[in-house]
């Protein structure tokens, strides 16, 4: 992270100031700057700043209707904010499991799915690691049955579906500016995309207790707000977003090449995925543990995302599911290791971390 925030220190230093002095902290000047540019960048017509990526996605559930009783669709490989924001908007997440290659929303298992679950109201497709789901086939199956669909898009900011932005796709779109993502903030924050003018209008008035203006309150909803100091870096770092994610693919690509031969599944994105930004570069590993410690006795820090699959959390065991409900996730789940991937990667240090693996499979 440091190597990353080193060249526009002084820029965000000055940004941070201009804020201080301004004492606009919450919704100002930099949060409604910021909305518009990502509006842009995203191709919708609206974004609404909150809290997190957590939140945006309760946000969105909110705005889409989404009630206690309802049924809400997604994938059990994700990181538990797209599930947990499921329960705590009072609904029931039901899983579908994944395609194999691109770990996304399977469109076929969605249909089986559907069939079967009387009160769906929302499908929430996640563009895992940075790459989109297959978004046609869910829009349409989803419609057909009269659901709204929100994207997860935390980890695909700049992501393209057939030359089409994600967050654009759908409904809503949500993001969420963790540090640890191409576009990330020095704390939390989220943002909710749209290009529905009405669903604009109630996503900001729920951010802030559910009122239009101050005191009058048309629906119950959140303190969940992104402040003006998170705001003003990330109009720092959004003209660097577009190097940053091509240095991504820069060192994908390189890993491709140096990795190419080895009892590993490397990612190879869908021809539909024209543009995939590799939030995170995950391989499927053979003896993944025994990898993953090899490469960090060596220097190289890896993760896995994710180990345990959701329909198997202890929290969601009230769902009834069972270990054999969705292999393709659990498979996923036992195999996957990230690698270093960020754009202030050296073409030598993923040389090295490629040689490491191939050190340890020799």
């Amino acid at each position: 992270m440091r190597a990353l925030h080193l060249p526009i220190r002084e820029e965000v230093l000055a940004a941070l100031t201009r804020v201080v002095d301004s004492n606009a902290f919450i919704l100002g000047e930099d949060v409604k700057l910021l909305e518009k540019s990502l509006a842009a960048y995203c191709h919708a017509a609206y974004a609404v700043g909150c809290g997190s990526g957590s939140d945006a996605l309760l946000l969105a559930m909110m705005t889409a209707g989404v009630r206690p009783g309802d049924a809400v669709l997604t994938t059990p490989f994700t990181f538990f904010a797209t599930a947990g924001s499921i329960a705590l908007a009072g609904a029931t997440p039901v899983f579908v499991d994944i395609d194999p290659l691109t770990y996304n929303m399977d469109p076929l298992a969605l249909a089986d799915t559907l069939r079967h679950t009387p009160r769906a109201r929302a499908v929430i497709p996640v563009h895992l690691y940075g790459g989109c789901a297959d978004m046609d086939p869910i829009l349409e199956i989803a419609r057909e049955r009269g659901c709204t669909v929100i994207e997860d898009g935390a980890q695909s900011i700049g992501a393209e579906y057939k030359g089409r932005r994600a967050q654009s796709l759908a409904e809503l779109g949500c993001l969420s500016f963790y540090p640890t993502k191409n576009l990330g903030a020095f704390g939390e924050g989220g943002m909710v995309l749209t290009s529905d003018e009405q669903y604009a209008r109630k996503l900001a008035a729920l951010r802030v207790h559910g009122a239009l203006k101050k005191y009058y309150h048309e629906w119950v909803g959140l303190n969940s707000r992104l402040d003006s100091l998170q705001a003003a870096v990330l109009r720092v770092k959004l003209p660097y977003l577009d190097a940053e994610t091509a240095g991504r693919q820069k060192n994908a690509d390189r890993y491709c090449a140096n990795l190419d031969g080895l009892p590993l599944s490397l990612p190879e994105p869908a021809p539909y995925q024209t543009r995939h930004i590799y939030n995170q570069f995950v391989i499927r590993a053979p003896r993944r543990g025994q990898l993953k410690a090899f490469l960090e006795e060596n220097g190289v820090g890896t993760d896995i995302y994710y180990p345990v699959p959701l329909h198997l959390q202890e929290c969601f065991r009230d769902l009834g599911y069972r270990v054999g409900d969705f292999p393709i996730s659990e498979r996923a789940a036992r195999d996957v290791l990230a690698l270093p991937i960020h754009s202030a990667l050296s073409e030598e240090d993923v040389d090295y971390v490629s040689h490491q693996i191939r050190a340890f499979y020799s």
